[in-house]
């Protein structure tokens, strides 16, 4: 004997996947008449992620920064904090730690201006705090600026020129 209490159960589990799927159906087919739409799959590469408000990649080879280095060319900021930098850091460049950038950056001003390109870096694939550092300064104005993406650990790979405590 079939109960009433039953029966609506049953039909909730069927209906709520086919609302969800009707819903699903309708929201896409909305985002892809839309004019402004919503891209389903998104770009997650270096030259996405690390660009600048008009979509302009900042990323910076490795090879392009060692050659603007031995030519002295570039201006290399730290973006990593103080006690980091401290332990080791690429040869030259200057510590301005993202958290406290505009402290840093009244102090750096002279040498800022006279840069002909400035790259930042941090350290790890996925630390933005370069990229943070990098905005910060197309936001003061300057426009040569680039990122080195995991700049510290492919320059030790590299083996080029660091210092600190170690």
């Amino acid at each position: 004997m079939i109960k009433k209490t039953d029966f609506p159960l049953k039909q909730t589990l069927w209906q709520l996947p086919v609302l969800v799927l009707l819903a699903l159906c309708f929201a896409l087919g909305l985002n892809h008449w839309r004019s402004d739409s919503i891209p389903l799959v998104g770009d997650w590469s270096e030259a996405t992620r690390f660009s600048d408000a008009s979509g302009e990649s900042m990323v910076i080879s490795l090879d392009q920064a060692r050659q603007l280095f031995e030519q002295n060319g570039a201006l290399f900021m730290d973006a990593r904090p103080a006690d980091q930098y401290a332990e080791e850091h690429i040869q030259g460049a200057l510590s301005i730690p993202w958290q406290e950038a505009e402290l840093y950056f009244e102090q750096a001003i002279e040498r800022l201006e006279s840069a002909k390109t400035i790259i930042s870096y941090c350290d790890g694939e996925t630390c933005e705090l370069s990229h943070d550092l990098a905005l910060f300064f197309k936001e003061m104005g300057f426009e040569n600026v680039r990122v080195l993406v995991n700049g510290l650990s492919v320059w030790q790979q590299a083996e080029l020129p660091t210092e600190g405590d170690n």
